[in-house]
């Protein structure tokens, strides 16, 4: 999801930053981190934040039918995110938290996201693999701007279901900043432990049944990926605007490995319409 910020400055220059957060927030989606807020921690730098910014919207989305997978699949995906002044926030993108600190050009805090796990339904090349069941994720996270550069950093925890952990690190700039269009690049990379990738990428006799054709895999703990991301917003006026975001991702470690991936490399691109009151 996406809402905007204006007017946020830097040292040399004017830098217009909008904030964003990516409308797919599967865990199949293969968007950076960081695209689920650019911005973010620089708002404070356009001025008085007001007490509420809600903004809605909707569009579709193409994602791989699993990480790994050689098929994209659309959908529709809708857009929801309410923030309440630079303390609270509820977004499909980000989850629900609070920002514990702070500042002009900073912020990190505790949050509750999802992970909505994966069917073995969702393609035939899953078909003998067991669903991994969704699951509930706290995180903790922080953003800190060495104008034009944003670092975003994160760590999640699932609560149940496979139980994984997995983080993170990112950064990114803009490109484009113009009152009306912005656009921002940036790369990441993933780690992960055991949990996390035996669930999503190996296989053993407790994840398959009878009707796999795949072979025994471990996949240990590690870097998991590296990412690079794009986001680009237009707005019409103060209150309508449009975006778009793509997604490149290359698998690595035991990831890359597994009997169940058919690439890897995995794209995903969304756009959407948005209203922020």
């Amino acid at each position: 999801m996406k809402a905007v910020a204006r007017g946020l400055g830097g040292a040399s220059c004017a830098v217009v930053f909008a904030i964003a957060a990516t409308a797919a927030s599967a865990q199949t989606a293969t968007f950076t981190n960081w695209q689920d807020s650019p911005g973010l921690a620089l708002r404070p730098l356009g001025g008085p934040i007001p007490d509420w910014s809600v903004t809605v919207g909707g569009g579709v989305t193409a994602l791989p039918a699993y990480e790994g997978s050689n098929t994209l699949k659309l959908s529709p995906v809708p857009d929801v995110d309410v923030r309440y002044k630079d303390l609270a926030y509820l977004s499909d993108g980000e989850g629900a938290g609070v920002n514990i600190l702070r500042g002009t050009n900073y912020r990190a805090g505790l949050g509750l996201a999802y992970d909505p796990g994966r069917e073995h339904s969702a393609a035939t090349r899953l078909a003998g693999t067991k669903n991994i069941d969704p699951a509930p994720v706290a995180k903790a996270f922080a953003q800190y701007a060495f104008i034009p550069v944003v670092f975003d950093f994160d760590v999640k925890q699932a609560l149940t279901s496979y139980q994984g952990l997995s983080a993170d690190l990112g950064a990114y700039m803009p490109v484009i900043a113009s009152e009306k269009l912005q656009v921002f690049v940036g790369p990441e990379v993933t780690f992960a432990n055991h949990q996390y990738m035996q669930a999503y990428f190996g296989i053993d006799p407790q994840t398959t049944s009878s009707q796999s054709h795949f072979r025994n895999y471990g996949a240990g703990g590690g870097i998991k990926d590296a990412k690079l991301g794009g986001t680009a917003m237009y707005h019409f006026d103060d209150h309508w605007f449009v975006d778009a975001d793509v997604g490149l991702e290359r698998l690595l470690g035991s990831a890359a490995g597994s009997p169940i991936v058919q690439t890897r490399w995995n794209l995903s691109i969304d756009g959407t319409i948005n209203y922020t009151f």
